[in-house]
């Protein structure tokens, strides 16, 4: 194999990831565009659409263990809104997925860009005080996080995207968790969510094996440190790094649909 594309693949993987680690999102939002269109840039063969899905499932798998292993310690992950909303988002990824067969393809791009422009505004509402709140004093309705995560799934698996970028904002902005504690709870339950879609790509054969690999190695090393740096840096700088990525995210998907 040409050492050209393995460090291309690498550099994909270690990017993708450490933002993943350091935003508490599965990172296939940034990952996907990149191996679908830097590797021909290099004059490497062109990953399919299929093949792209497949080895960023596999890879997110991997990132959001990485970073929930860096956010163990500190009282960051909260194990309550965890088992909630993962339950939930999981559930209602099946949901979406069962029932994306039954609507259209510019149906399903529609929900998709109306989920991440509605996560886009709520990322420039003034979130004064979460980061504030005691990490042992956080406290939440169990079931308002439990139902909008289960919209999130649903929306989520009927477009096939793990749909972490639309559950930081809901956990910022209308459960008003404290930032650290909404990026590691939301690796976790991204890591949940991922693993219906990791497995479904792995027993349908849609994942290229050696690439997948790089990824997930450069997603061991990389998604730790991304999530160490997140605890260093500012907690106002990491939610506008969070608001341009979701605004840049809810555009692309509006230009697709457009």
């Amino acid at each position: 194999m040409d050492i050209t594309f393995i460090i291309t693949i690498f550099l994909i993987g270690f990017i993708g990831s450490y933002i993943s680690g350091m935003l508490g999102i599965g990172g296939s939002i940034i990952k996907y565009p990149m191996l679908l269109y830097i590797p021909p840039l290099f004059g490497l063969a062109a990953f399919s659409a299929h093949e792209v899905s497949g080895i960023s499932a596999v890879q997110v798998f991997f990132a959001t263990i990485g970073g929930v292993w860096a956010y163990r310690k500190g009282g960051y992950l909260n194990k309550i809104l965890i088992g909630y909303m993962g339950a939930s988002i999981l559930a209602g990824s099946f949901i979406g997925g069962y029932g994306s067969k039954l609507m259209s393809e510019d149906g399903i791009n529609i929900i998709y860009g109306v989920l991440a422009l509605i996560a886009a505004v709520m990322m420039f509402i003034p979130k004064k005080g979460i980061d504030d709140i005691p990490l042992d004093q956080v406290k939440f309705n169990k079931w308002l996080a439990a139902s909008l995560s289960m919209i999130v799934g649903i929306g989520s698996g009927i477009v096939g995207a793990a749909g972490a970028f639309l559950l930081v904002p809901i956990m910022l902005v209308v459960l008003k968790i404290p930032t650290r504690m909404t990026i590691a709870s939301s690796l976790a339950i991204t890591f949940i969510s991922s693993i219906g879609a990791t497995v479904g790509k792995l027993t349908t054969g849609q994942v290229d094996y050696f690439p997948a690999l790089i990824m997930v190695i450069a997603s061991i090393i990389a998604s730790p440190l991304g999530a160490m740096a997140g605890k260093k840096i500012n907690t106002k700088v990491l939610q506008i790094i969070l608001a341009v990525l979701i605004t840049t995210t809810a555009v692309k998907i509006w230009l697709e649909i457009l």
